[in-house]
């Protein structure tokens, strides 16, 4: 089979050949449609996760596929081949941009049925994050006002859709050439971050969501209700600067979950969409690696291996 891998950290990614794996006790094989890419596997091939995630060389990065079951091991039970599935790989391993992965069958998933399957590799880890997120740091509820930073931002976009569903008045920042893209995700207000600053025009928030990170936090502390919450995504808030403030403050790192997946899978055939930056072929993998560490991504990046 086909695979996308490199051979140190920082190394350009190629497109290599490895044997088709073999499903053991308990896991299936999975023909794969779609991979998305993350930015944890730009930082995990640049050396910044090393600590976190080390990885064995040579590596096939990935984590969120889409795809078809080809073969099941002795004990998966509950699956039959052709059955459509998503799931998400442990980011040790990867193995997710390749024409073919192993995935315990406790991962699995079945796909939604509103939208390709190639595309809703899109929604693993990024939907499963905002899932985590709004209900079960948060426990979002009907009426509550929320603010999300980077609103059209991968993460940012899956939080809009879900706090909306629930029921929340939500509001955003972002730019404004993507103002109209968060307004019809579900947002009532979007503040172009880069001529307002959204402290001037908002308050009494009962939830912030910080997908951004820098100067964002401490302004944030400004708009949330006494007792609000705080939940940040690119690094740990500073919890005593909430409580002085009267807030609480929380770090969010996406924790794999087929249960929560299920939960996205399902959101998603109620109208949870997935915007695409691009479908590409794993012989693009060097300048998607590149794309995606340089932020110019809107949306995201699907391999579909089998070309």
């Amino acid at each position: 089979m086909k695979t996308l891998e490199y051979s140190g950290h920082g190394q350009t990614p190629i497109v290599a050949e490895r044997p088709v794996p073999k499903a053991r006790m308990g896991e299936v094989l999975v023909k794969i449609a779609g991979a998305a890419l993350n930015p944890l596997d730009t930082k995990i091939h640049a050396g910044y996760m090393t600590d976190f995630f080390p990885v064995t060389f040579p590596h096939v990065p990935g984590t969120d596929i889409s795809g078809t079951i080809e073969a099941i091991g002795d004990g998966a039970s509950g699956w039959k081949q052709g059955d459509e599935i998503i799931a998400r790989l442990d980011p040790f391993e990867g193995g997710a941009f390749a024409q073919y992965a192993i995935v315990p069958a406790g991962q699995l998933v079945r796909a939604p049925t509103s939208m390709p399957l190639a595309e809703s590799a899109g929604l693993v880890t990024v939907g499963g994050t905002a899932w985590q997120i709004l209900f079960e740091e948060h426990a979002i509820t009907p009426g509550q006002r929320v603010l999300v930073h980077g609103a059209a931002g991968p993460v940012g976009a899956f939080v809009v859709q879900l706090a909306a569903q629930a029921g929340a008045e939500v509001f955003a920042t972002a730019s404004a050439e993507d103002a109209d893209y968060v307004r019809a995700l579900g947002a009532t207000q979007v503040i172009d971050y880069r001529t307002q600053r959204f402290e001037d025009h908002l308050s009494d928030m009962d939830l912030v969501i910080d997908t951004v990170g820098d100067d964002v936090e401490e302004r944030s502390l400004k708009v949330l209700k006494q007792g609000g919450t705080l939940i940040a995504t690119p690094m740990p808030p500073d919890e005593e600067r909430a409580r002085q403030a009267g807030v609480q403050a929380k770090f969010v790192f996406h924790a794999s979950d087929a249960v929560k997946l299920g939960h996205v899978a399902e959101r998603a055939d109620h109208g949870i969409k997935v915007r695409i930056d691009r479908m590409i072929g794993l012989e693009e993998g060097s300048d998607a690696f590149a794309r995606q560490a340089g932020g110019s991504t809107k949306g995201k990046i699907i391999f579909t291996p089998q070309g």
